[in-house]
């Protein structure tokens, strides 16, 4: 997951997080639909870039509910992989990885059973195919290195 997509403090751009509570959406003929919202720690004016539903496992106001989110808290892909992959890789790696693949890194808006996807994590690349609720690992092969030569 990108870090412009996440939650996490550690960002590299001047962008703020705020929690905010939604009052109410609004349709307007000028600017289409806008939201409403309350108790954000911003200026009149603020751009909102972003918007993420509020999750109750992450964030810290007790008396808010899930809304849409909740549907897909406990989403996870079943991981199978090919005997002759696992040989491939450490456990950790395989630990990791299935904990990783199990969270669907595809695109939200790709659903295509035939295409193959492409990860790279810790030196490998590795491709895999999802269909209704199980990802399949088609195939793990290291990254060669690019090296740069410098010449001062």
């Amino acid at each position: 997951m990108g870090v412009f997509a996440t939650r996490s403090p550690f960002r590299p751009n001047p962008i703020g997080l705020s929690s905010v509570r939604l009052l109410r959406v609004e349709e307007t003929e000028r600017e289409g639909l806008v939201l409403v919202v309350a108790g954000a720690d911003l200026m009149d004016g603020t751009p909102i870039f972003d918007i993420k539903p509020y999750l109750s496992y992450s964030d810290a106001h007790p008396e808010a509910c899930n809304g849409f989110a909740e549907e897909t808290k406990n989403y996870h892909l079943k991981v199978i992989w090919g005997s002759d992959i696992l040989r491939q890789i450490s456990d950790s790696q395989r630990t990791a990885l299935e904990e990783i693949l199990s969270q669907d890194p595809r695109p939200a808006y790709q659903h295509d059973p035939l295409r193959e996807y492409k990860l790279d994590y810790d030196g490998m690349r590795v491709a895999f195919s999802v269909e209704e609720a199980t990802l399949y690992v088609r195939s793990i092969v290291k990254i060669q290195e690019k090296t740069q030569k410098c010449n001062f």
